[in-house]
């Protein structure tokens, strides 16, 4: 099977020619890179006088090589250079991030899109045609200030304490905090903080964008253990969770298990088909907030079977739902 270079990878390819031999002939770079004599041409006039790069003739070697000046340095390609599939990747991933919290991050990425950009267009794909081909639709995202966000990151990684006001949902107040940053979650189309809270002495997942004023202190934030971490954190179902979990078992109807099979809830769940072809699912949690209302999106298509408190919990919701509509 014979396999097509892209531009990119022949620039890589003429350059490690270059760098290995003395000198290249032209027989030798167009049987290497299969191509046709006016693409080697514009590949390197491309390299000669947009990378700068000191290719020159030798009349007596009759081949190309590198012109190498007394006491200079060796040319290299630039540092920045990636082939076509990897360019689309970043161009995906630079999509991706731009629709996470659109402006949060261009500021500090538009260089790096500019140099993307610049490489890919002079290539077989246009920006233009990779973002018209990408799209990515955040659901329920809630819009935070840029600077609480670039604020945290700062003291993220620079280990220091955080002064904050937030704003709390359930009791509809705002509360002053002291918390140590230990990482950023990106979940369901929103960004969470988990920190060590001073003021309630735990760790503590927070909204950003619940976040009404932030300022980055200089004192250094207390570093909880990974696994400390992780179970506190994430050894229940839902973002906001506890080291104290149960079980939930969910019994899902044959015709939804084709979807909810192929999902992971939680990495410690188990799942199998009862003789019915009914999917039994275990997940464990903590707070049931989220899994409650999780059950509830699916309908009669879903049963709780364990534990009786949850079980009861979806009830007094739905009978909550019928008495709304009932009224």
């Amino acid at each position: 099977m014979r396999f097509i270079l892209d531009r990119t990878e022949r620039f890589h390819l003429i350059d490690q020619m270059l760098c290995n031999q003395r000198v290249v002939t032209r027989a030798q770079f167009l049987d290497a890179l299969e191509v046709s004599p006016a693409t080697f041409k514009r590949d390197l006039e491309y390299l000669r006088d947009r990378l700068m790069a000191p290719i020159v003739w030798d009349r007596d070697l009759r081949g190309y090589r590198y012109q190498q000046d007394p006491g200079a340095e060796q040319f290299q390609l630039p540092g920045l250079w990636f082939n076509t599939s990897e360019i689309q990747a970043l161009l995906t991933m630079d999509a991706l991030l731009a629709n996470l919290q659109p402006g949060a991050l261009s500021s500090h990425i538009e260089p790096l899109r500019s140099r993307i950009r610049m490489l890919l267009d002079e290539g077989d794909h246009s920006v233009d045609e990779i973002s018209r081909r990408i799209r990515i639709v955040p659901f329920a995202a809630k819009p935070y200030r840029s600077e609480n966000f670039e604020a945290l990151c700062q003291a993220l990684l620079s280990r220091r304490c955080v002064d904050m006001t937030y704003y709390s949902r359930p009791s509809d107040s705002s509360s002053e905090r002291r918390v140590s940053p230990q990482r950023l979650i990106y979940y369901r189309d929103n960004w969470y903080l988990d920190a060590w809270c001073h003021l309630r002495s735990g760790l503590r997942s927070f909204s950003i964008d619940a976040i009404q004023a932030l300022a980055v202190t200089g004192e250094p934030a207390l570093e909880i253990d990974e696994a400390e971490l992780n179970r506190e954190l994430e050894s229940g179902y839902g973002i906001f969770s506890g080291a104290a979990t149960r079980e939930a078992e969910l019994r899902f109807s044959p015709e939804l298990a084709r979807w909810v099979s192929r999902e992971t809830w939680h990495p410690q769940q188990s799942s199998m088909y009862d003789a019915d072809g009914f999917y039994i699912l275990r997940v464990p949690y903590s707070q049931d907030t989220e899994l409650v209302m999780d059950i509830l999106k699916y309908g009669a298509e879903v049963e709780v079977l364990e534990p009786i408190e949850l079980r009861d919990r979806v009830m007094q919701r739905i009978d909550a739902m019928r008495d709304l509509y009932s009224g």
